[in-house]
């Protein structure tokens, strides 16, 4: 059984896209509708930039890499949370066929630091069933 797998580049997600952004205001909602729009279709971009011709992936694991300007504590509920636009742009790549459990299955996030060029690694690997 043989694995494929890609790594997709994404800056950091903006604050308004973490679960924890607090949004009361209309203009607030429109700011992070924006900002999802905005992140989902770099995702979907990235993905397309790879020109995988082995898609869609039944199944995928998705492990994600944060590279954060400074070494503070981060939160890694939070940091997948602010990573949903980035899935559903996966699925907008048509890269796998849904972004529930049944299709994709989500690492820990793991954190670094790089001062220089800050981001977000997706290392999205396809898990093929069992061969017969």
């Amino acid at each position: 059984m043989t694995s494929e797998s890609v790594v997709v580049i994404l800056p950091l997600p903006v604050k308004v896209l973490q679960p924890n952004c607090t949004i009361g205001s209309f203009g607030g909602r429109m700011m992070k509708a924006a900002a999802t729009k905005r992140y989902r279709r770099l995702a979907k971009e990235a993905v397309e930039a790879e020109c995988i011709v082995t898609t869609p992936w039944e199944f995928a694991k998705v492990e994600a890499a944060f590279f954060h300007k400074d070494a503070r504590r981060r939160d890694e509920d939070n940091a997948t949370g602010a990573l949903k636009a980035a899935y559903d742009g996966l699925v907008d790549a048509k890269l796998v066929p849904d972004d529930d459990y049944r299709h994709m299955r989500r690492g820990t996030p793991e954190f670094s630091v790089d001062k220089e060029f800050p981001r977000v690694e997706l290392t999205i690997t396809r898990i093929l069933p069992p061969e017969a």
